[in-house]
């Protein structure tokens, strides 16, 4: 039977920020970005299921929402890619817990069921991939995607991710993988607490998807670039995401 609780860590203090991670990261994979954050705020670190002290629960997109916010509570949720996802989720279903919503990466879901299809495909081959190879291989071919082309090694935090196990990747890969997720995109305008949409300016693909997310939620969403960054912008400029979202929070940024 697997688990039925999502691991955690609690750093700082101040208004309480739950982060959620991409996919092959886990709770340590924050870095400095989370160090700055958490001089100012009580962060709520969860491992994804899959992932680090939760690699035994099994768990879908709208399950993974439902166990995060469990540990989470009423907070601001920030999520990373898969985790921006999750978030998504989460604010949809459980809106008395997000008081307000960080997406870094993040997006809607596929649209067609064509697209979904071929993604669920190859995200099986991917859980297949590293059953077969094992993490440290694996990793070396995920972060050489060009998605990551801007993402330094030293930044990368490759070594917290080499603390995942393949039975962890593969099962995340096949139940949360991005062509399980149904499209949430004529769902956001449900969403009326504030949300923080932020893209990498080297990132295109993520750029359009933020930019759809701001106008199918509405006014109460704010977009954010991040010069100089590409995909894992609180990786590559961690300094200057944070400043984003911290000025966010305070009322400083304006949607535009």
């Amino acid at each position: 039977m697997s688990a039925t609780r999502l691991a955690a860590s609690v750093v700082g203090s101040g208004p309480r920020l739950v982060m959620l991670h991409g996919f092959t990261q886990n709770r340590r994979c924050w870095g400095v970005f989370a160090d700055d954050l958490a001089t100012d705020h009580e962060l709520v670190l969860i491992d994804a299921p899959g992932h680090g002290g939760s690699a035994d629960v099994e768990a879908d997109l709208e399950r993974s929402a439902e166990l995060s916010g469990e540990v989470g509570g009423p907070a601001t949720y920030l999520g990373y890619s898969m985790g921006g996802r999750t978030a998504l989720h989460l604010a949809l279903s459980r809106p008395d817990l997000v008081e307000r919503l960080v997406l870094i990466g993040a997006t809607g879901g596929l649209d067609s069921a064509e697209e979904r299809a071929a993604r669920r495909v190859a995200d099986a081959r991917l859980a297949d991939r590293v059953e077969s190879i094992g993490v440290a291989a694996f990793l070396d071919e995920w972060l050489a995607q060009p998605l990551f082309a801007t993402l330094p090694p030293a930044a990368a935090q490759r070594a917290e991710r080499l603390s995942n196990s393949s039975e962890g990747l593969a099962r995340s890969l096949r139940r949360c993988g991005t062509g399980t997720q149904r499209p949430l995109w004529s769902e956001l305008h449900a969403l009326t607490m504030p949300v923080l949409i932020i893209a990498g300016a080297e990132d295109p693909r993520f750029i359009a998807a933020g930019e759809r997310l701001a106008t199918s939620i509405g006014p109460s969403a704010t977009v954010a670039l991040v010069a100089d960054s590409g995909h894992s912008t609180h990786l590559e400029q961690p300094a200057a995401t944070a400043s984003i979202i911290r000025a966010w929070l305070g009322g400083l940024v304006s949607p535009r």
